[in-house]
């Protein structure tokens, strides 16, 4: 297998100029924030104050939702993902454009507001949800509210644990002081002490993939210049989890990401946070100034020869750079497209160094596995997933909200136990996992456990473990429109199977009637020929969708 570096022009023309990617999208960023003008027009100076070429700039701008879009002196980001679009279908974009004066993607003619559609806020506990600057407003009065005739709405997360005694939520809800264990790891214990626990716990990364953590700690094989990162790019609508740790228990992800760095070999160690949630961001950069403060970070920590360093980087606002590769592109200032692999990041990744990419909720598991060891973690769940999860429930159940429940606990508990069912009595008609790539259940499909086999066997994927429910309110083809329009807008193009398939498909989904095998072959090539996971989840999550609806799709499940 070649794992052999390829040779990238960017990256090459980066290195010699000190690296100006890395402040590239947080410049344009800031330029885009001053204009309404295209990106032409500012673009290609920011690249040139960086010493880079005007592509450099252009192809980042072009590609980023927050940069691409237009920009008043008051932009207002307004929520499509599937738990605002189920919450009112969909027609609370229409009465903000009706309050604001202006449409979606649009600024107005006096430059005074703009408006731009983005799918997912991290509020579908309450939806559908906007964010005025960086102000949110959640409910069904939100175009009230956005006009200031009605107070704003911003309810804090709802959050439980049903284990008796929490991994994820240990601080959010049992009050454990975070930090604890990284002084003596870092002074007590030595890298492949922490790697070993881990290994024994069997944790599996929780950003979707589920591969297993230690191994690819292993696969990084401590060479110098590893890098660790926390990906804090939480896109799969329905899910809210990670914003919840990072809100909450900024100092907890911290930890986590210094014992990953500690066993990986890692001096560095980056923090992405996706744009869409500033709340978090916040949080994340006070955390990592209090960890510098208390000494848990910098040069000799705690008295020791291990040195750690941290900065926490915003996304710009887009799907796919969540994907490990994309999201290397979009911190070297590339355009955030998924890259083809072998090579893996663990070979060569961010500025071609071992990179290991961890999600923040896997993160936040380290130092409970650390303090009470990789084994009484391994007890928890199931053998063939072990420990917890958290479970986002979406606005259209009686007690939405974060839980944390043990791997192997049945959706149908979940949805009714902990859910309550659906809110005013309405009637379940699928449920969305793990994502709109992820798939859908019908009613009677809720007898399976919350595992990555349970799910697969049912044609479904576990992702984040956001359950968006769908009431009958909404007709079924619109749902599967609404999925369509989510993959054509998010795929980063860089493979014709997925840009062009999924471009294709919301053309024949907005059409009143089956188009026969044309769309069987087109799931066929997607599903098989597309580079990454985005591409290939598109199909069977849209062949769930039709089988959890049955003859109420019928022709759509090719």
């Amino acid at each position: 297998m070649n794992t052999e570096a390829r040779y990238d022009a960017f990256r090459e023309l980066a290195r010699l100029r000190g690296r100006p990617g890395e402040l590239l999208v947080e410049s344009l960023a800031k330029t885009r924030g001053t204009t309404g003008d295209s990106p032409g027009a500012w673009a290609p100076e920011v690249a040139a104050r960086a010493g880079l070429p005007a592509a450099s700039g252009l192809g980042p701008a072009s590609y980023y939702a927050d940069l691409a879009a237009p920009h008043g002196r008051r932009h207002v980001r307004v929520c499509t993902a599937t738990a605002c679009f189920i919450a009112k279908g969909g027609r609370h974009v229409g009465e903000v454009e009706g309050a604001l004066g202006v449409t979606a993607d649009q600024v107005s003619a006096d430059g005074s507001v703009s408006l731009q559609a983005v799918r997912c806020l991290g509020y579908c506990y309450a939806g559908p949800a906007a964010l005025d600057g960086d102000a949110p407003c959640t409910g069904a009065g939100l175009a009230t509210q956005l006009t200031g005739r009605q107070p704003r709405h911003d309810p804090p997360i709802p959050a439980a644990d049903t284990t008796g005694d929490p991994v994820l939520l240990a601080g959010i809800i049992a009050g454990e002081a975070p930090w604890r264990v990284w002084p003596r790891a870092v002074t007590g214990a030595t890298p492949d002490e922490v790697h070993a626990e881990v290994a024994a716990s069997g944790l599996r990364g929780r950003g979707g993939a589920g591969f297993p953590v230690a191994a690819k700690w292993a696969a990084a094989g401590r060479r110098p210049g590893t890098v660790v990162i926390a990906n804090g790019d939480e896109g799969d609508p329905g899910s809210f989890a990670d914003r919840l740790l990072m809100e909450q228990d900024p100092d907890r992800v911290l930890e986590g990401l210094a014992l990953a760095c500690f066993a990986c070999g890692a001096d560095e160690g980056v923090v992405l946070v996706r744009s869409e949630y500033p709340r978090a961001l916040e949080r994340m950069r006070e955390a990592v100034a209090r960890a510098y403060a208390d000494g848990h970070l910098g040069t000799g920590v705690h008295g020791s020869l291990v040195s750690l360093e941290v900065r926490v980087v915003a996304g710009a606002g887009s799907y796919i750079a969540g994907e490990e590769t994309a999201l290397i592109a979009g911190l070297e200032g590339d355009r955030g497209c998924a890259r083809a692999r072998p090579p893996y990041p663990t070979d060569h990744g961010l500025w071609q160094a071992p990179t290991v990419v961890n999600n923040v909720e896997t993160l936040a598991a380290l130092p409970w596995i650390l303090a009470r060891g990789g084994a009484a973690y391994a007890r928890r769940g199931v053998p063939e997933q072990t420990g917890t999860k958290l479970v986002s429930l979406s606005e259209r159940f009686g007690r939405p909200g974060v839980y944390e429940v043990e791997f192997g606990a049945s959706l149908r508990w979940i949805t009714s136990d902990l859910g309550g069912g659906l809110r005013d009595g309405a009637a379940l008609a699928v449920l969305q996992v793990g994502g709109p790539l992820g798939g859908f259940l019908a009613p009677e499909a809720l007898d399976v456990s919350l595992t990555d086999h349970g799910l697969a066997g049912r044609g479904a994927a576990l992702g984040h473990a956001g359950l968006v429910a769908v009431d009958e309110r909404v007709e079924p083809l619109e749902v599967l429109r609404h999925v369509w329009e989510f993959a054509e807008a998010e795929s980063c193009g860089a493979c014709s199977p997925c840009r062009v398939g999924s471009r294709r498909g919301y053309d024949l989904v907005r059409g009143q009637n089956p188009p026969g095998q044309e769309y069987g072959r087109l799931l066929d090539l997607m599903a098989e020929a597309s580079l990454c996971a985005f591409g290939r989840r598109v199909p069977p999550s849209v062949r769930s969708l039709a089988r959890a609806y049955g003859t109420r799709l019928a022709g759509w499940d090719q």
